[in-house]
């Protein structure tokens, strides 16, 4: 394998955001209109005033306590401004760099960078890392993604100059099967999450880190299935998805918990690690701390730092135990940190 050539920047900030054994064990908080959705919710059913004060502590207590025990943190700027300072000091620092959401008025689902913000600002923040939402879907017509090739061209090529990785996230759709959690949707979902890795493999786009979807939904597999769903995936089918990944991609994947519940995302990630799926490591979100909203909503603030010390860090400890067993080093792809040559990126200056 020839050497991979890593600028000094990236390199540093990987090792940053992973653990001590290569592995990113990182939790994700940067959810935007869905928290303001779920807190208020919350504070509706127990009697309580919404206001996004709650939404600027919780993400704050669920940075302190949690991080913890992971290696880095996935927060954005808007609702965790108070999470990015309270954050443990040896947890790594990723920030979202798009906008919530798309425009649903508009074919395509077309992303957009947030527009008061650029990788040198993020850079200066204190990040050690990117992240960027696209959703995608390999067989749209081919003028809808021409435009999200282009975006991601242009955000690697920012993200060169500005020596620090960028994690892209990909999630996946269908407009003529809208229902996401259906049967149909589940029986493509595979095609869809392998060529959208493989394309976002290529060189021209300048990933980092791809965090990736499961690729099959976990309700439809045949001994894991729930609520009468009838399986649409052998177990044998679905090891050999995972192990189709490995060849399609050439730099590291991590996954996300997709709003799943804890144990299912457990069962995901074990299941891959046994099938020998070589990711490398996890940004797991309302998998480890939804079930903390509710406790906030009623209680307040030290019964959630309480639930976060107690089952909300059994969530997390849970998951790295799963990634200590079955994670894969993020510069195992390149045949291992022997076989990177780091290089120091000249800074143009006037």
């Amino acid at each position: 394998m020839a050497k991979k050539r890593i600028s000094r920047g990236k390199f540093d900030k990987l090792q940053q955001l992973s653990n001590d054994k290569g592995v990113i064990a990182a939790l994700a908080i940067d959810q935007r209109g869905s928290m303001k959705r779920i807190m208020k919710a919350a504070a509706e059913k127990y009697g309580k005033e919404y206001n996004l004060d709650m939404v600027y502590e919780f993400k704050e207590l669920v940075s302190q306590e949690l991080t913890k025990f992971t290696s880095a943190i996935l927060i954005d700027e808007e609702l965790g401004f108070k999470g990015m300072k309270s954050k443990s000091p040896k947890s790594g620092l990723i920030l979202s760099y798009e906008e919530t959401g798309y425009d649903v008025n508009t074919v395509g689902r077309f992303p957009e960078l947030l527009p008061n913000e650029s990788l040198d600002r993020i850079l200066a923040k204190g990040a050690d890392a990117a992240k960027v939402l696209v959703y995608y879907n390999p067989n749209d017509k081919k003028e809808i993604n021409d435009v999200k090739h282009a975006f991601l061209e242009r955000l690697g090529n920012e993200a060169l100059a500005a020596d620090i990785p960028v994690f892209v996230e990909i999630v996946t759709y269908d407009d003529n099967v809208p229902d996401a959690k259906s049967p149909e949707f589940a029986k493509e979902k595979p095609q869809l999450v392998l060529d959208s890795m493989k394309e976002f493999s290529k060189d021209q786009y300048h990933i980092d880190v791809i965090k990736a979807e499961i690729p099959v939904n976990w309700d439809f597999v045949e001994g894991y299935t729930k609520n009468g769903n009838k399986a649409v995936y052998s177990q044998d089918e679905v090891k050999k998805i995972f192990q189709d990944m490995n060849s399609l991609v050439d730099r590291p994947f991590i996954y996300l918990s997709a709003g799943v519940p804890a144990e299912t995302f457990r069962a995901e990630l074990t299941f891959a690690g046994e099938a020998g799926n070589n990711y490398s490591g996890i940004l797991g979100g309302r998998a480890t701390w939804l079930d903390g909203v509710e406790v906030y909503a009623k209680d307040g603030k030290q019964a959630l730092i309480d639930w976060l010390n107690g089952q909300g860090r059994e969530n997390v400890e849970e998951l790295n135990d799963i990634l200590n067993k079955y994670a894969t080093p993020w510069y195992e792809v390149y045949g291992g940190l022997d076989n990177i040559e780091v290089f120091d990126r000249k800074v143009m200056t006037d």
